[in-house]
């Protein structure tokens, strides 16, 4: 069974999220919370699989609550609501540990997709749509894809082969596994496994944290 938390200041929006989720037999909702500061309360209280976190709300908004959430127990994740598919505060979610975000408009059947996606260790948001949040948002980020950060490689990407620094910058564009194999002329299964060792060395949960830790460490830059 997987359990779920809901954070949304308006009560109607959690009602109707609990009717859809616990219409599904292997869905629970075990929680509500109207702001972050109490949904980081209940994460401590009832370490919920995934916590379907709003964004904007009065108090401590969703994006805090998601890097608390995800720093301090990183055995929830999070999925954050938005009102766009790309837009500002969902990137920012992303950099501070969701697992994908989904728009208020989505459909039932995508929601609980969705959840059970976050719950089993994937992400929702496609690498493609991060990088397409990375050419938008790009000014929000450190400014360490220039020259001399190319010329330096960030000392946390040492820890990294050359292969994998390779499979690293694949993944920033987008690419997929098969992509990345047919690119760097490698099975899938050797793919996978340097995919596994780099979010491993990096400490990552997924490979749109991937994405985002690419730019933020300078291996690629906006327009690569």
């Amino acid at each position: 069974m997987t359990t779920v938390l809901l954070v949304d200041d308006q009560a109607l929006m959690r009602m109707g999220f609990r009717l859809v989720i616990e219409s599904e037999p292997d869905l629970d909702v075990v929680g509500e919370a109207s702001d972050g500061a109490v949904a980081i309360d209940q994460v401590r209280a009832l370490h919920p699989d995934v916590v379907l976190m709003d964004i904007r709300m009065p108090g401590m908004d969703g994006i805090e609550a998601t890097g608390r959430i995800v720093a301090e127990h990183p055995s929830s994740r999070v999925l954050v609501l938005t009102t766009f598919d790309v837009d500002e505060y969902a990137f920012a979610a992303l950099r501070a540990g969701a697992s994908g975000f989904l728009v208020k408009s989505a459909q039932p059947a995508e929601l609980v997709d969705a959840i059970r996606t976050v719950a089993s260790g994937n992400s929702v948001v496609a690498p493609r749509v991060v990088r397409r949040m990375l050419d938008l948002f790009a000014s929000h980020l450190p400014d360490a894809a220039d020259g001399a950060a190319r010329n330096d490689l960030d000392p946390r990407l040492r820890a990294l082969t050359p292969r994998e620094l390779e499979v690293l910058g694949c993944i920033a564009e987008g690419l997929s596994n098969a992509e990345i194999a047919d690119r760097l002329v490698l099975s899938a299964t050797t793919v996978k496994t340097h995919v596994g060792n780099i979010l491993a060395k990096l400490g990552l949960r997924d490979r749109v944290q991937a994405v985002i830790a690419a730019y933020e460490f300078g291996l690629v830059g906006r327009g690569d």
